[in-house]
């Protein structure tokens, strides 16, 4: 029986959240599972190509302990996840526009097109949706 696509919502900039957000997108597609994440509002700024690797995570303590710790960097998981899986990422059309970036903008060989918010919830109605 083949399972449910996984959505992920990305929403937040914590480190935290986008480091379970890429484990659990590198693990589903990994496993054979569709994900789709759509990233929206502050989520985007550490995909952002001119975003400084000091300036890319923030969060709490447990966000320097996963640097201190050397944990996978949450950007290499997804891409991981897209080389070795079915993951399609996609960054919100809306806050693309309120950025002033463009595709060309974000971490390359990751992204896919632009969609809005409601072309993805439309999209997630056949599968789990997950937000972070």
């Amino acid at each position: 029986m083949e399972s449910q696509p996984l959505f992920i919502l990305l929403c937040s900039e914590q480190h935290e959240k986008l480091q379970m957000a890429a484990m659990m997108a590198a693990v589903a597609a990994v496993s054979e599972r569709k994900v789709f994440v759509f990233v929206s509002m502050g989520a985007i700024v550490p995909f952002g190509k001119s975003t400084e690797d000091s300036k890319r995570y923030q969060g709490g303590a447990f966000s320097d302990l996963m640097i201190e710790k050397k944990v996978p960097d949450a950007i290499d998981l997804f891409k991981q996840g897209k080389m070795l899986g079915d993951l399609t990422m996609v960054p919100c059309s809306m806050v693309m526009g309120i950025m002033d970036w463009k595709l060309s903008d974000l971490v390359e060989d990751l992204f896919d097109e632009a969609i809005g918010l409601t072309q993805f919830l439309s999209d997630a109605e056949t599968g789990q949706l997950v937000t972070l």
